[in-house]
């Protein structure tokens, strides 16, 4: 029976919570074990409850009690309807302080329960059964499976109707969502964009609206809500959000601000660059200026930060430069659109000026630090963006950029030779690859000035002699297994595939300016082995042909160079590479009806057509690799017998009509032809007995001419 004293409360309150422990546990019926619960319930509301008793609280009644709380629906006579639900709730919020008992499979199925709560019509005497399922939210979310099982038992959506509701505790609603999108914002996304997008509509109409520090804050908050995937852009609502996030921060930084007021709004500004691009500043007048401000500003901040003696000591200034690298990158794609530009001539021309003011202080910045600094996340984005500038703009800063290039060379090395070790180690499982902790791949965004920086002399030179070559071999190599090492078949288009074909690119400018480093250097052996087993993988995958095209022509290229390597002496895999080779260069013209007449003209192969722009160049290289690859190896004659190309190639010439083949295409074709002809009786045969001295004459192949008609 429970005591007067006890049912008051009054007494010593440890001896009253030990004997209404005793009670619970002795109860004979349902009101004994009520009453000494309203008590138990009472003292953990008021905070009396430590850790010690906590448990002994658990021990007494277990989550059998609380679970029957819950599923009543009939509350004691003159109570509250949901007076049971409240008791149960205050008992699990009691039972969650406990870390191990937080992440109890008991507690994880009342997550819908918890929800239901926050969606549910709160009247004043709710508000501690509120108060207590955040308890319980803020406990789950803090164990190793909460936040998954938040997630996918739908808390997303309960704390985001609660927070654009304006529910009692919203501000807590808002500090969970934060967190959920911390660790899981993909899956958030996923299953809630609807209610995320509610959110974000809110925050941004407040942002627009507010007129104190508010909106400085929502700055702050706001980039939290912008999602990568799916883009805003596709939703009206999204759309809707993206306008009045442009208006807010159009007034923001068109005023005269403090740096702390700046920075957020900054930071806020890259973030919508990162989900959107430039899709988020509306075409006109009024968004060129806007999208002009935005990248001074940036370049501004870049060059105050990092011209100072210790530039980044203040807290929080590498998010902001890097922030600032983000609008500058924008700044750069913008500046070379040609397509429906934003900007104007004038404004991309003032913007490239003070760009490259600003890339002049990320260089100073980069030669100052320190061999114990490169793991800093910071140096990489600083190495990133200046990438970015030395694949677009090759002609100013070149003499800082050569002083950099051996800091460069070393920076990349030294992540690649990282990147390969972590990449060796067994891997833990990740919930998010991005963040795992692997060293950065640096190379991927230098390759692109790396190659404009190899068609010249001087930077060439200091490449050679920073040891740049070996290492983009190596690199090759693992690039080529990343893009292979999907089962059944080649991924589509990646940053692997492109990194190749820039690489290719760097390869071609060294075999035609350095070829005595070709010969030289082993590590051109291993790329030669490695282009000879990668094209007859590649010719037959669809969507490669533009990497197809490179390691052809690259092949061909670095063959003539290294002629006398056994790996080409009539090897199965020089062969196997030679026949790719011809098979791509064969199959890239064809007979076509002319819509405007009767005549059959020559064209470029519809399989090649969607690629021609970034193929055809390397074609016409790939076929005067081939002419001078003939008379080195004697084996390569009966290759192209064998692949029947005499025969078609005869077979185009003769039924197109000759105005319709170009004099580069003819000189293209002429070039094999004498080449095979002299060094091949058995080609030289093939030719005359298929009609070639006559379509020799008709297109002018005057070389061909003679040596055909040499005895």
């Amino acid at each position: 029976p429970i005591s007067p004293a006890m049912a008051s409360g009054s007494g010593d309150g440890h001896a009253t919570l030990k004997r209404c422990l005793g009670v619970l546990r002795d109860a004979r019926n349902d009101s004994e074990q009520f009453a000494a619960l309203l008590l138990v319930t009472k003292a953990v509301r008021a905070g009396e409850v430590d850790a010690k008793t906590r448990r002994q609280i658990f021990d007494a009644i277990g989550f059998t009690f609380p679970n029957r709380l819950l599923a009543s629906r009939q509350p004691p006579a003159g109570c509250p309807a949901h007076t049971f639900r409240a008791l149960g709730l205050t008992l699990l919020a009691c039972f969650c302080t406990d870390p191990e008992l937080a992440g109890h499979s008991q507690i994880l199925n009342k997550i819908p329960t918890f929800n239901d709560v926050l969606v549910s019509p709160c009247d004043p005497d709710s508000t501690s059964m509120i108060d207590d399922v955040y308890q319980c939210l803020s406990a789950v979310m803090a164990t190793a499976r909460g936040p998954r099982e938040l997630v996918t038992k739908g808390t997303v959506s309960a704390l985001c109707q609660a927070y654009v509701n304006c529910n009692y505790g919203s501000d807590r609603a808002l500090a969970l969502l934060l967190g959920l999108l911390a660790v899981a914002e993909a899956k958030c996304w996923q299953r809630d964009a609807p209610h995320l997008l509610a959110v974000l509509s809110k925050l941004s109409d407040d942002f627009l609206k507010a007129e104190d520090m508010t909106k400085f804050e929502l700055c702050e908050l706001l980039p939290h809500f912008i999602p990568l995937s799916p883009p805003l852009t596709q939703d009206s609502q999204g759309c809707e959000c993206l306008r009045r996030l442009y208006k807010g921060l159009a007034d923001v930084l068109g005023s005269k601000l403090s740096q702390s007021q700046r920075d957020p709004a900054l930071k806020l500004a890259a973030c919508l660059v990162q989900a959107c691009g430039s899709e988020w500043i509306p075409a006109g007048s009024a968004g060129s200026k806007f999208l002009a401000l935005l990248v001074n500003l940036a370049c501004v901040e870049v060059r105050l930060t990092l011209e100072e003696p210790d530039p980044l000591e203040a807290e929080g200034k590498k998010e902001v430069v890097t922030a600032c690298y983000v609008l500058i990158e924008m700044g750069i794609q913008e500046c070379l659109r040609e397509e429906k530009p934003l900007l104007e001539e004038v404004q991309k021309m003032q913007l490239m000026r003070i760009m490259e003011e600003a890339f002049g202080a990320v260089i100073f910045y980069l030669r100052q630090v320190k061999e114990e600094e490169l793991q800093d996340p910071f140096i990489f984005a600083s190495v990133r963006i200046l990438g970015a500038w030395m694949a677009e703009e090759t002609s100013s800063l070149k003499q800082e950029i050569c002083e950099l290039l051996p800091f460069l060379v070393h920076y990349a090395k030294k992540l690649f030779k990282e990147g390969n070790a972590a990449a060796s180690l067994p891997q833990p499982e990740l919930v998010n690859p991005e963040g795992s902790g692997l060293p950065q791949d640096a190379l991927r965004f230098l390759l692109p000035g790396f190659c404009h920086l190899t068609a010249e002399d001087r930077p060439r030179d200091i490449l050679i002699s920073e040891g740049a070559p070996a290492l983009l071999c190596e690199y090759f190599l693992r690039q080529w297994e990343v893009l292979t090492a999907e089962p059944g078949s080649l991924t589509p288009l990646t940053s692997a595939e492109m990194s190749l074909q820039t690489a290719c690119g760097i390869f071609l400018n060294l075999v035609v300016t350095a070829p005595d480093l070709i010969r030289r250097d082993k590590a051109f052996s291993s790329l030669m082995d490695a282009l000879l087993k990668s094209l007859p993988l590649l010719l037959p995958q669809k969507d490669h042909l533009v990497l197809a095209a490179n390691i052809a022509t690259l092949g061909l290229m670095m063959a003539r160079i290294l002629a006398s390597s056994a790996v080409l002496q009539g090897t199965q895999s020089a062969k196997e590479f030679f026949g790719a080779a011809i098979r791509f260069l064969s199959q890239a013209h064809a007979a076509q009806a002319d819509p405007g007449s009767s005549c059959v003209a020559a064209a470029v192969s519809p399989a090649y057509a969607s690629a021609w722009a970034d193929v055809r160049e390397l074609w016409f290289l790939g076929m005067q690799a081939l002419a001078g690859c003939v008379p080195l190896f004697p084996w390569l004659p009966q290759a192209v017998l064998e692949a029947r190309w005499l025969e078609s190639l005869s077979e185009f010439l003769t039924r197109v009509a000759p105005a319709s083949v170009d004099f580069e295409l003819i000189a293209a074709f002429q070039g094999v032809l004498v080449e095979l002809a002299r060094a091949s009786k058995p080609c030289r045969a093939m030719i005359l007995s298929h009609r070639g001295a006559e379509w020799a004459n008709l297109y002018g192949m005057a070389a061909l001419e003679q040596c055909l008609s040499e005895q």
